[in-house]
């Protein structure tokens, strides 16, 4: 009886995003100093972490792929009919971002068709893992790392095996983090990278991370950042702005504990307040401690504004952040190094830990986060655009337990929701489940 009433609410996502691409796209045609051939070096490059396209070829092109993809992203969306829901917007966001540092409109495709075989060898429909395929694109690097050093052929094909394998092992890693890591996908391209690159260096290739990275952009992307956000808190206050500061108040309640579908619970309004605070919170964050806005970074945002839809909110993330802070501290590591700035803004994967155990721990994820994600991503060098996730994701399998049966004295259970079910479900999420699920913990899955 409410299936078509979720779909009515939900039906404005998938226009909206691609209003947001072509927003991106706009942007950078707005900069279009040398577009065709930005775009030229963005397509021929190995776009191994961390590739800023705004360093490599100029804001212009790396706007114009990051609008181009989103677009794209809705029309695969659209065409295969996803059912909206928040999960819809994570993976969208992550699309845009992660396309201004190693997505481009062209090495993300054999990974889809690679998924897409996947489903058909299972006789299911492509819907059903839709959102594990562009996920997948996490690994985009290494079809342009093939493609560009040995043959676009066998690029395509490292491409089209990656996509066939990702979708089980994501169902896989998805369990054994019981939701304490946000980025269960980024963990499960960890795992398939993990694989790849001791072949690719068996066969003699020289996969190697770089570091290119643009400084000097703070004012032009700091005012188009802001616009954005105060533009999503001002359409989500409208028309009700006490009914959606009350939704928002009891959102901030939430453990954010996978799977928290922010937009099935609470509807539009208090989603579109917390994506709008949680950017702002974040690009002042990088500001004050010296960071930089770029590709990356802003792809670090656009993830965290995304994942405002499905689990973050500006009470978990914060000791999260607090916790890489501090990590830079005791690692005696400037706060404003281009890999902390990225750990501080993707560490939020671990903000499940302060929303279920307290902000204690949540400093506590973040401060193991920020050592951990200098070391975990050597052996795959700069082949998973995730690699926070991945790094999230040990930090995860080690921390849940040790709290669990340290401080709750109960023994740790592995989660039972099945992930590409999440994925398809816009029945309306229960707000006292989402509340009593953020205090007691872990007793009963959303």
């Amino acid at each position: 009886m409410h299936v078509p009433h979720v779909h009515r609410r939900n039906a404005a996502l998938l226009p909206a995003a691609a209003g947001f691409g072509a927003l991106l796209l706009v942007f950078g045609l707005f900069h279009s100093q040398n577009l065709f051939q930005g775009l030229w070096t963005m397509l021929s490059h190995e776009d191994v972490l961390i590739t800023d396209y705004v360093a490599l070829c100029g804001t212009g092109p790396a706007f114009v792929n990051a609008g181009l993809v989103t677009l794209i992203a809705v029309a695969i969306f659209y065409l295969v009919g996803e059912t909206p829901n928040g999960s819809t917007l994570v993976t969208i966001s992550l699309m845009a971002g992660f396309s201004l540092f190693g997505k481009n409109i062209l090495n993300i495709w054999p990974i889809l068709f690679g998924t897409a075989l996947y489903a058909l060898w299972r006789k299911e429909p492509f819907s059903k893992y839709v959102n594990v395929a562009m996920l997948g694109t996490s690994l985009a690097p290494m079809v342009s790392f093939m493609g560009c050093d040995v043959s676009p052929w066998l690029g395509a094909v490292v491409g089209l095996l990656i996509g066939f394998l990702i979708a089980p092992v994501s169902e896989y890693a998805f369990r054994i983090q019981n939701g304490m890591n946000l980025y269960s996908t980024g963990f499960a391209c960890g795992l398939v990278a993990m694989i790849f690159v001791p072949i690719f260096k068996a066969l003699g290739l020289n996969p190697a991370s770089h570091l290119i990275w643009s400084t000097g952009n703070n004012l032009t992307f700091g005012i188009f950042l802001a616009l954005v956000c105060i533009s999503l808190i001002v359409a989500g206050l409208i028309p009700n702005p006490r009914t959606t500061l009350r939704g928002y108040w009891r959102l901030l309640h939430t453990s954010g504990r996978a799977p928290s579908d922010y937009l099935r619970v609470f509807g539009h309004g208090p989603v579109l307040v917390n994506i709008g605070v949680n950017g702002l919170f974040a690009m002042v964050y990088i500001l004050v401690t010296g960071g930089d806005l770029n590709g990356p970074t802003l792809g670090g945002i656009f993830t965290i504004m995304g994942f405002s839809a499905y689990g973050k909110h500006l009470r978990n993330i914060a000791p999260v952040m607090i916790g890489v802070l501090l990590g830079s501290t005791f690692l005696h590591v400037s706060a404003s190094h281009e890999s902390l700035q990225l750990a501080s803004l993707f560490g939020t994967a671990l903000a499940p830990f302060s929303g279920v155990f307290g902000w204690p721990f949540g400093v506590v994820a973040g401060l193991i986060h920020s050592a951990v994600v200098l070391q975990a991503g050597l052996p795959l060098e700069g082949m998973n655009l995730y690699n926070n996730g991945f790094s999230a994701g040990l930090v995860a399998l080690v921390l849940y337990p040790v709290i669990t049966s340290l401080f709750r004295h109960r023994r740790p259970t592995l989660q039972d929701e099945n992930l590409f079910e999440i994925y398809e479900d816009d029945t309306p999420q229960s707000q006292e489940l989402l509340a009593a699920h953020a205090h007691d913990g872990m007793e009963d899955p959303l």
